[in-house]
């Protein structure tokens, strides 16, 4: 079944030290187009993301947001400056033999001189935080496929409605076709006995008449575009039932229903037929609304 361009999923977890939330939200978009925000350390990860998403995600506007927090000091690294140290050990004790002091150093000491101890952020393997990172955007991948398939449903309904009142239309069409070269042929008889009251009727070339009613009748003809429209509306539904990315061919088959319509609507040559035409057209606007969600 068709799914929608539109979707939203969350996912956040607390893995080896570090809390990771990934959000996918998705518009309509004509192709597939990503974008990622991820903290300015991790720029890395915008391309993995891209190639990931693709996977399940053929098209629409996608944005991810990654955001990972590092739990209090497991980034970084404390190192003993111990040339710093030695340099102070060996200032210290000289100036006790100079001044004739007791050396009583400890560490205690040593600690609390400044440059010591120096503060080194970790160096991050890419590929260890992508694989968290991946770990948390699959669960976040799958509500928002999930969330797509649950809007993709409610246009499948919706458009399945509408072909029905399609087809049931065009049906009517049919139906009342045949009735038009009759209604023609009534009015033209009509004209005639109105224009020409003082003349025997029967002195009138009833074959010529039967070829203007012919000839009317092929003109108005609509079996072509209502066989046409029967196949288009077959695809349409087999199309919507499929689980492929069809947006972008449905709504090139939405035109061609159209252009069924608007030849029919200009062949009509009735009232009646009209007036149905306009409900097929307002049936298909909203149809071609529609599947401007479709992936």
């Amino acid at each position: 079944m068709v799914k929608s361009m539109t979707g939203f999923g969350r996912e956040r977890t607390v893995t080896e030290g570090r809390e990771i939330i990934v959000e996918i939200r998705s518009v309509n978009h004509r192709y597939y187009e990503f974008s990622a925000r991820t903290p300015r350390a991790y720029g890395y990860l915008d391309d993995k993301l891209k190639s990931f998403m693709n996977s399940s995600i053929s098209r629409g506007k996608v944005e991810v947001s990654v955001n990972i927090y590092n739990q209090e000091g497991t980034d970084a690294q404390i190192e003993l400056n111990k040339a710093v140290a030695k340099g102070y050990i060996d200032a210290l004790r000289g100036a006790c033999d100079e001044l004739n002091l007791s050396d009583d150093l400890a560490l205690s000491n040593i600690m609390r001189l400044p440059d010591i101890f120096t503060v080194v952020k970790k160096t991050e393997d890419e590929e260890v935080i992508w694989d968290l990172v991946k770990s948390v955007a699959q669960p976040a991948l799958e509500k928002f496929v999930e969330m797509r398939t649950a809007e993709g449903r409610k246009l499948y309904e919706d458009i399945s409605s509408r072909l029905d009142l399609i087809e049931e239309t065009v049906k009517k069409i049919e139906a009342h076709q045949p009735s038009v070269a009759q209604s023609y042929s009534e009015r033209l008889y009509d004209k005639i006995k109105e224009s020409l009251k003082d003349i025997d009727m029967s002195k009138i070339d009833e074959q010529r008449i039967l070829t203007e009613v012919a000839i009317f009748a092929d003109k108005v003809a609509i079996d072509e575009e209502t066989v046409r429209l029967h196949s288009h509306i077959a695809q349409f539904r087999d199309m919507i039932r499929s689980d492929e990315p069809v947006g972008r061919k449905l709504d090139f088959l939405v035109q061609e229903v159209n252009r069924e319509v608007n030849t029919i609507g200009s062949k009509a040559n009735d009232l009646t037929i009209t007036k149905m035409v306009v409900d097929l057209k307002a049936e298909i606007e909203k149809i071609r609304e529609q599947i401007q969600n479709i992936e």
